[in-house]
């Protein structure tokens, strides 16, 4: 196997994708259609998922109306991105030179967005058709292994509704949540928060 490479789930990816959009578009009441095109997803496809989510009670049509729930289903269907672990000594610095594509998850997004986390760790995603030159930056910058940073390959819907915040570019906040949900203890409490701020909704 590669050092790194992209998951090989294409259908998974489609459901990830149909919920990544409706989460960002929570409030919006988009058509099927356009659902789908967001999603990057067949239309059939797209209508058969939203309908099954329909019956679970999470939207109705394509609005989201249990956020709580939906990001439960998003954490039990997620692929697990392939990741990198290796040690660079200024990852942030790194970033801000870089011309690669790239979306801060996890501690540092949430510490530039909500500022409640202590950035310990740099997670980062990056585009599946950059990886050897990023791989490249590693050899010449860092070590690998067990260190401060964790690259992150998933499919590039990941970078959908990313936004730039001083000057770095994140991942959208319904991503962040996903992202900050597993690790739980305090990223779990950011997670709840963000969906407040987000989502105007009541923590669990």
């Amino acid at each position: 196997m590669a050092l790194l490479e992209k998951p090989d789930r294409q259908r998974g990816f489609n459901k990830e994708r149909i919920i990544r959009v409706l989460l960002n578009h929570s409030g919006e009441d988009l058509t099927k259609y356009r659902v789908a095109k967001l999603a990057d997803a067949s239309e059939s496809w797209t209508r058969q998922y939203t309908e099954k989510l329909e019956e679970q009670g999470l939207i109705q049509g394509t609005k989201v109306v249990s956020v709580h729930e939906l990001y439960e289903q998003w954490l039990e269907i997620r692929i697990e991105p392939n990741q990198l672990e290796v040690s660079l000594q200024q990852p942030m610095e790194l970033l801000e030179e870089t011309d690669l594509r790239y979306g801060l998850t996890t501690y540092q997004a949430e510490n530039l967005q909500q500022g409640f986390l202590f950035a310990s760790t740099t997670d980062f995603y990056i585009s599946p058709a950059q990886i050897s030159e990023w791989l490249e930056i590693v050899e010449q910058k860092g070590l690998l292994g067990g260190g401060n940073t964790r690259l992150r390959v998933l499919d590039d819907h990941v970078f959908y509704n990313s936004r730039e915040i001083d000057g770095f570019e994140t991942v959208s906040t319904p991503q962040l949540i996903l992202d900050l949900l597993p690790e739980g203890g305090p990223c779990k409490e950011a997670a709840e928060k963000l969906i407040e701020s987000f989502h105007g909704e009541q923590v669990w």
